[in-house]
């Protein structure tokens, strides 16, 4: 179905007619549908689901939904109904579902699976959240290196469906993983081949534990389909695939936006006002308190301003200018540290690039702000000293903005979160430290 009408599909809803919805939604993709829970009555939420239980497409349609309102409509779903949703999904999905319901309702949920079903979702909620352990599907095919191709191809057509199928894993006697075969390899060859002749040795993996968005990288950065996971043994224990890289950048990538804008990470558009509230409130109050360091600044050079009240005119404008400056210079560090691309090693040059960057921007609007200062106010020593000040101060923005982002990382902090707060400190308190203490030597060309 290429146009879903979700205020038709709502408005059936509404008026109780399932057997139209289903009509309706039959050929559509969960991606579409995942939408028309927004703005349900807690009742017609239940209503659509069963909908979509009964042509199982529940799960795949869940899966697409926001954290926030995934959490939501499976508090609306008897566990009994939810459990049996859960056995459906794909590995992964069914422990992203698990991981989203509250501590007393998983034990009761994990109670309706089997032991082999339910010691494999404890073992997978168990990885550290982030790591790529929690975000890998158990859903793959293992076989011996002896194994022919034509033996391979009859395993695969007995085992039936899989959620991905790129690859095929070939490991030892003790599960450690040891190759890997592309399905287009494995059609080509002869019969009696076995793995081992057309196997790619060593292949990349990952370990269990390894954060999510580095594991994204790999797949990244050697254009994988799939990537197979691996215990501290070396043991074959599931697999990302190139959807679950896609979703983890996006969500990596949002995470950064948000923390770099300070706001909450899991806050959206339509989160509740109280939890918006709480999660800006204190992040705003911790920028008051670096603002209260860049006015002490201008406290101590009330006199000069009292002489020369023009000054205040392009104080904003110096440490505003290079304050953005800097957060374009953090924000592409940031992120090319997010993508393994800034290193110790590299460090150096990146810095000498910045500070190329710092001296043309510099010379280009100090040169501006100074020509503008002369003329506006017929002072050709304010114009020097604005236009000093401003030059100066992109190069303390472009400084700031490699070596700020960098000294978090090697603190162990996230340059995310806070690099763009200490740039703008460093800028406005710098920027007034040079352009009034210019002024301050420079007073009597200034008066």
């Amino acid at each position: 179905m290429a146009s879903l009408n979700h205020d038709t599909v709502r408005e059936m809803i509404r008026t109780g007619t399932p057997d139209r919805v289903l009509r309706l939604i039959g050929k559509s993709h969960p991606a579409d549908l995942a939408p028309l829970f927004k703005d349900l009555e807690p009742s017609e939420a239940r209503l659509l689901f069963d909908v979509l239980f009964s042509s199982r497409k529940a799960a795949k349609t869940l899966k697409e939904l926001p954290p926030d309102l995934l959490a939501g409509v499976l508090a609306l779903i008897e566990d009994e109904k939810l459990a049996r949703v859960i056995a459906r999904a794909d590995p992964d999905d069914a422990v992203a579902f698990i991981a989203s319901l509250p501590e007393e309702r998983k034990a009761k949920l994990l109670g309706f699976m089997d032991p082999e079903q339910r010691a494999g979702f404890n073992k997978i909620i168990s990885y550290p959240e982030g790591s790529v352990g929690r975000l890998m599907t158990t859903d793959l095919l293992a076989l011996s290196p002896e194994t022919t191709a034509q033996g391979s191809i009859d395993i695969i057509r007995e085992r039936g469906e899989l959620e991905t199928f790129f690859y095929l894993y070939v490991v030892d006697d003790s599960g450690k993983l040891i190759g890997v075969v592309p399905i287009r390899n494995l059609v080509v060859a002869p019969p009696t081949r076995p793995l081992r002749d057309m196997m790619i040795l060593d292949p990349i993996r990952a370990e269990v534990t390894m954060d999510q968005e580095e594991a994204a990288r790999l797949v990244s950065k050697y254009d994988l389909l799939a990537l197979p996971i691996v215990d501290h043994d070396g043991r074959l224990a599931g697999l990302i695939t190139v959807d679950d890289v896609i979703d983890v950048i996006a969500d990596e990538t949002t995470e950064d936006m948000y923390k770099m804008a300070g706001v909450g990470i899991k806050e959206r558009a339509f989160s509740p006002l109280r939890e918006s509230a709480a999660r800006r409130v204190p992040w705003l109050g911790f920028n008051m308190v670096w603002a209260f360091a860049a006015a002490s600044v201008i406290s101590a050079f009330e006199r000069t301003i009292s002489q020369v009240p023009s000054l205040a005119i392009f104080m904003p404008i110096i440490a505003g200018q290079a304050g953005n400056a800097g957060i374009q210079t953090a924000t592409v560090v940031v992120r090319s540290m997010a993508l393994g691309e800034v290193e110790q090693s590299n460090l150096f040059h990146l810095l000498r690039k910045e500070w190329g960057l710092g001296l043309i921007k510099g010379t280009l609007f100090g040169t501006v702000l100074g020509v503008i200062a002369w003329l506006w106010k017929g002072n050709a020593a304010l114009g020097v000293v604005a236009g000093v000040a401003m030059f100066l101060n992109m190069l303390v923005a472009a400084t700031g903005g490699v070596l700020v982002p960098t000294a978090l990382r090697r603190l162990g902090l996230d340059p995310a979160t806070v690099a763009g707060v200490f740039d703008t400190m460093l800028t406005d308190f710098m920027g007034f430290l040079i352009f009034l203490g210019l002024a301050t030597l420079l007073i009597h060309f200034l008066t």
